[in-house]
């Protein structure tokens, strides 16, 4: 069943009195984590957010999943969305003591919805040609490449599923419930989201292809990420808003 608003753990309490405007499902979803210098990504994250770091190292994590089922409030699904890949590459920022994620970039192969989410929540959307295939538990995910990014990777899990332990790197990496980003002023925007702590799964990738940390100049404290897998999360999206820079 999906948490509801009133009964979630403090660190997920929504910081918005707004309704909730979007729901959609991730599935086949791969997080690939690469550890990063701290210096690094202080230079690359907007000045308005501070990085987050877990023992004071940074984290970089390439996501790639599906899309489907998505629709605004009390509205059917949207025509022409039914499913379609993407892949977005993050890093960990806190304000105000909510932890959340910034994006360095998202794709998505679906136009609309990657001009939509450019448009009206001001993330670095771009529009990209993929192909996507679950050959028994094998996923195939292959990008074109634009702007300098390529993604073409096989994965699949390893392990049952289970939720991360309190107070572990697996839970720093996932548990967050907003998204920031910054306005052309340089002021800090969120979005909150509300999903089921994450079922995650050991997995094995095989990167034929991999661009994503080169076009942001990352070079990664080491070369083989450490790898998580989920089947499915139905997530819930709020409205981008100011967030309070106290």
């Amino acid at each position: 069943m999906f948490v509801e608003e009133g009964c979630i753990e403090e660190k997920r309490k929504l910081t918005t009195s707004l309704p909730w405007i979007m729901k959609q499902t991730w599935s086949d979803v791969l997080f690939a984590h690469y550890p990063v210098p701290r210096k690094v990504l202080e230079n690359l994250v907007p000045s308005g957010l501070t990085l987050d770091t877990f023992y004071q190292t940074g984290w970089v994590t390439i996501v790639p999943y599906l899309t489907s089922s998505m629709h605004l409030r009390g509205l059917p699904p949207i025509p022409g969305m039914a499913a379609f890949p993407g892949f977005n590459v993050r890093t960990y920022v806190t304000l105000n003591g909510k932890p959340g994620v910034y994006f360095f970039s998202l794709t998505a192969s679906n136009f609309l919805a990657a001009y939509s989410a450019k448009t009206f929540f001001r993330l670095p959307y771009f529009h990209m040609n993929m192909y996507y295939k679950k050959a028994k538990e094998l996923i195939i995910f292959e990008s074109e490449k634009k702007s300098g990014l390529q993604l073409l990777c096989n994965y699949k899990s390893i392990s049952a599923p289970s939720v991360a332990d309190k107070g572990s790197m697996e839970e720093w990496l996932v548990e967050r419930y907003c998204l920031y980003t910054v306005n052309e002023k340089g002021v800090p925007l969120r979005a909150d989201i509300l999903h089921e702590p994450w079922l995650l799964e050991r997995a094995e990738a095989e990167f034929q292809h991999n661009t994503l940390l080169k076009a942001l100049n990352i070079v990664p404290n080491y070369e083989r990420p450490i790898l998580h897998y989920a089947k499915k999360a139905v997530v819930r999206i709020w409205p981008i808003v100011q967030a309070e820079n106290k």
